[in-house]
């Protein structure tokens, strides 16, 4: 597994240097985080060579260090070495490995290291010094987690961790156990990146390379369980069990599509709450289940504009969004401090748009709707959470970008098994299947506006 560094650096008046990173980076992208990065293997190259000794590093591996200082001087300027050298650093203490849970395709084992900056020494860091950084701030543990609680930063559960315990004992400088709270043999794992979005992670039928579909409990008083889908009769048990420690009023279904529905009926039947969905959700289901599918569960039926109930005070709104579906829905509180997306987006693979539920044209309209509305966070069906709308508005552009070239390769007369075989010369017979789905999709859409 790779290894990365990160470093809590403190100032004297016990604030914390915290950044946010950029939209548009591959890895946790708007995340607020500490600076840091990877360990790469030039780092532990010159780990075998580092000259530099201090009693307050040597007890650390060479390479580690190496690649604290490279990242610290890249992110935000700061020369540890010349820092130590000048008594400018008072203190060096490792909090501790956190190692990225599997379902997270950007695996590390992340060792943090706590830095106390000396009462003479104020850190001075150019906004313009590194790519990943999209702003930083010295900020204490309590406004951090004041921020955190209001929705309105994006982060992974070991920061909020470590900030939790430094905001009880700023001088605490011993490991920190990161590990998600869960038992693995009777539970699915859930994450809250965001407050107010409780993010189930049970292992799914989906299609890969995607393995899980993200079930999400929403609300306050009133909760709502999104999209329960576990692959099978054991993991429909973990799921239970996990979402029956908090406890729901309600289950609703973005869209008809498998991989967001499984065992959704029993969940319901069990619980005996009523499942929400859009009409066109509703018709499709009793059409491939039969109506026995739904027997002793209340279907209410939900219209674009509806409330389906309040998070920290705000009120979640359902937005008509087809193209991949064409009953899918996403949820967005009115602040906009994130939106859930559905299959608008994939993190993890591609989106298929085409047959009788899917339409081109409305696929672009909906992701121009959501990138409008600009919400703050984006939770996709798969995959974890995103900073802004940078990957909506790259996924616009790449179909355009596709529908540009089999438009070109339509007026020469191509078939659509030469227009796969022209635009995706790589791909995976198994995959051709749902290429053609797509760029039917495509041709219907260009058809469809020449006349």
């Amino acid at each position: 597994m790779k290894e990365s560094v990160t470093a809590v650096i403190i100032n004297s008046n016990g604030e914390l240097l915290i950044t946010k990173r950029h939209n548009h980076l591959r890895a946790f992208p708007g995340y607020t985080t500490f600076p840091g990065g990877k360990v790469d293997s030039k780092d532990r190259d010159n780990g075998n060579d580092c000259l530099f000794s201090h009693q307050l590093l040597d007890h650390y591996d060479a390479h580690l260090v190496i690649a604290l200082q490279r990242e610290l001087q890249e992110e935000i300027g700061l020369d540890i070495f010349m820092a130590l050298k000048n008594s400018e650093i008072i203190a060096i203490s490792h909090l501790g490995v956190a190692v990225t849970p599997d379902f997270n395709p950007y695996r590390y084992s992340t060792h943090y290291f706590k830095i106390q900056l000396a009462d003479n020494f104020i850190l001075k860091v150019s906004e313009s010094i590194n790519e990943e950084m999209q702003s930083w701030s010295f900020i204490s543990p309590e406004e951090v987690l004041g921020q955190f609680n209001q929705a309105e930063i994006l982060a992974v559960p070991p920061t909020i961790k470590l900030i939790e315990q430094l905001k009880l004992d700023i001088n605490h400088d011993l490991p920190i156990d990161y590990r998600l709270d869960y038992k693995e043999e009777f539970e699915v794992p859930m994450i809250e990146s965001i407050k107010g979005v409780r993010q189930f992670l049970p292992l799914s039928c989906t299609f890969p390379p995607a393995n899980r579909t993200n079930c999400f409990l929403l609300g306050d008083e009133f909760r709502v369980v999104v999209d329960p889908s576990p692959k099978n009769d054991e993991e429909y048990k973990k799921l239970n069990y996990s979402l029956s420690k908090i406890g729901f009023h309600k289950i609703f279904l973005t869209h008809h599509h498998p991989d967001h529905v499984e065992f959704s009926t029993d969940l319901a039947r069990f619980h005996n709450v009523p499942m929400g969905m859009g009409q066109d959700t509703y018709d499709r289901l009793e059409s491939i289940h039969s109506k026995n599918w739904f027997h002793d569960v209340e279907v209410q039926i939900h219209i674009d504009g509806d409330i389906l109930t309040t998070s920290l005070g705000s009120d979640l709104v359902l937005y008509s969004t087809p193209g991949h579906d064409e009953g899918q829905f996403c949820i967005a509180p009115k602040s906009l401090n994130w939106c859930i997306v559905g299959d608008l987006i994939q993190t993890i693979g591609t989106v298929a748009i085409g047959g009788d539920e899917g339409d081109m044209a409305k696929y672009f309209k909906s992701l121009e709707l959501i990138i409008d509305m600009s919400p703050e966070v984006v939770f996709p069906s798969h995959g974890i959470a995103i900073g802004g709308t940078y990957k909506l508005e790259q996924t616009l552009e790449h179909r355009k970008q596709r529908e540009s070239q089999i438009k070109e390769l339509l007026m020469k007369g191509r078939t659509r098994e030469e227009i796969l075989f022209n635009i995706y010369p790589d791909l995976e017979e198994r995959l051709h299947f749902y290429a053609l789905y797509t760029i039917d999709a495509h041709i219907k859409k260009i058809r469809s506006e020449l006349h």
